[in-house]
């Protein structure tokens, strides 16, 4: 039988969709301070892997990644998602969302998103919240698996993870983990 041990501390993710350039600022300091300071920020990506959005956010979407300084316990993972679902709604126009925010934890060996939708391969975690192993980590590089979604099997996106990871492999040395 094995023992029961605490979690690691994983590295908290966002994969930010924004239809604004002028929100960009406002949301990075709300951000900063519902989950600390910053220890990564990517280049602004044009979002162009489904029209799902458009409707909703206009057709001028940019992707970016940000990362935080302190690490989190996966436990709670679903927390965080209802935090963010709420933090969208402070950036609605008209009813329509200008923000949508995916919390993903990343730890050394996978990166996980979190969903409000169910599916054969998501694991319920709390409250309508479920969790999905998105990405897997294996020779020396994220792997998609079948369920992964488009934009996250696009090379850059893989290699911004892969530095975010860095950042946390870091982090983790420095804890003595």
């Amino acid at each position: 039988m094995g023992q029961i041990k605490t979690f690691y501390p994983e590295k908290l993710v966002l994969a930010i969709l924004i239809s604004g350039p002028k929100l960009k600022t406002r949301l990075l300091d709300i951000l900063k301070e519902h989950f600390g300071e910053l220890d990564y920020l990517s280049r602004e990506l044009d979002f162009t892997f489904t029209r799902y959005y458009d409707r909703e956010m206009g057709r001028t979407i940019k992707r970016l990644f940000v990362s935080f300084q302190p690490l989190v316990s996966p436990e709670t993972f679903w927390e965080i998602k209802i935090k963010t679902n709420r933090l969208e709604n402070n950036f609605r126009e008209e009813g329509k969302r200008k923000v949508n925010l995916d919390p993903g934890l990343l730890s050394l060996g996978r990166f996980i998103l979190a969903t409000t939708k169910d599916s054969s391969h998501r694991i319920p975690l709390n409250s309508g919240i479920y969790g999905e192993i998105t990405l897997l980590y294996k020779r020396k590089s994220f792997r998609p698996l079948e369920w992964t979604y488009p934009d996250y099997r696009d090379p850059e996106y893989l290699e911004i993870l892969k530095n975010i990871r860095e950042i946390y492999e870091s982090q983790l040395k420095k804890l003595g983990l």
